[in-house]
């Protein structure tokens, strides 16, 4: 059900769903990769990758300030689809406190992934927005930081 509490992207990588799907996961790739925007770093990855594990990750901002998330694997089918519970740490601001789910799919095409994220229940269409922009730097940071790099 799509609407203003859903998010959805898509992208598609020139790299196979078992690269994609990995750079998504591993701690070692995640940390190359996963922040909100290209001057942005991660400066924390915690992944216990099975359902039911947790994750952590915390990106640092041009202004030094860092964010965190946190949650639970729902879903862990390499290297097709990925599922969790995403919320921040921080005690005040946009979406803080609110949990939401994150589903990626990772669908081959030809010779890339072409990778649908999907971010459900979010409390109003601003705070959709806004996390859209973010995972736009994140999916464009993947591109550049994550699969290009080696």
């Amino acid at each position: 059900m799509d609407g203003p509490a859903t998010l959805r992207l898509e992208r598609t990588f020139a790299a196979p769903p078992e690269r994609v799907f990995a750079a998504w996961t591993a701690p070692e790739v995640l940390h190359r990769w996963f922040a909100a925007g290209p001057d942005w770093m991660s400066t924390v990855v915690e992944v216990d990758l099975r359902v039911g594990g947790r994750y952590r990750l915390t990106m640092r901002g041009p202004d030094t300030v860092e964010h965190s998330v946190v949650g639970e694997y729902l879903q862990v089918e390499p290297p097709h689809r990925l599922s969790y519970t995403w919320m921040w740490e921080e005690s005040d601001g946009p979406g803080v406190g609110v949990r939401t789910v994150v589903t990626v799919e990772f669908l081959p095409a030809g010779p890339g992934t072409t990778v649908v994220l999907t971010q459900t229940g979010f409390t109003s269409a601003d705070v959709r927005d806004l996390h859209g922009v973010g995972w736009q730097a994140c999916l464009d940071n993947l591109e550049v930081r994550g699969l290009a790099a080696r």
